[in-house]
């Protein structure tokens, strides 16, 4: 199959939104700032493991007009995410709503919250392996 994960998604945005974006996926979500290529229009892109996948891109000339769903045809990004109890303590203590979704059935557990412009974000976390990271010292 020649399609195999998700690279990345972009974020388009006006400037003055940038940097409650950015504060939101570096501070909250916990990716890092990396390497760019000389794009003419300011944005970042922010890593995960060494891999970009989050862009955003500060292109609009002003903040496109809200629609319902927030989010269009997309219902949400989810980010495959390790440390469960550690990332519930973070979100508490940066003031961040979010809401949780055990899954019945299935070694998974998700949590919901909203970046600055709606977008819902999914953490997904598998717990047979949040045991394993415990029991091997890990975050758990």
């Amino acid at each position: 199959m020649p399609v195999t994960a998700l690279h990345h998604f972009t974020i388009r945005c006006a400037p003055h939104e940038l940097p409650p974006l950015l504060d939101f996926y570096t501070r909250v979500m916990r990716l890092t700032v990396g390497a760019r290529p000389e794009i003419p229009a300011p944005g970042a892109w922010l890593y995960a493991d060494g891999q970009p996948i989050v862009h955003l891109y500060a292109h609009l000339s002003m903040p496109d007009e809200p629609v319902e769903p927030v989010t269009g045809h997309v219902d949400h990004i989810s980010f495959r995410s390790h440390g469960l109890a550690e990332m519930r303590a973070h979100l508490h203590a940066q003031g961040v709503a979010f809401a949780e979704a055990p899954i019945p059935g299935w070694a998974i557990h998700q949590l919901f919250l909203h970046d600055p412009r709606g977008l819902k974000i999914e953490m997904t976390f598998w717990m047979d392996q949040e045991e394993r990271q415990g029991e091997e010292g890990g975050a758990a």
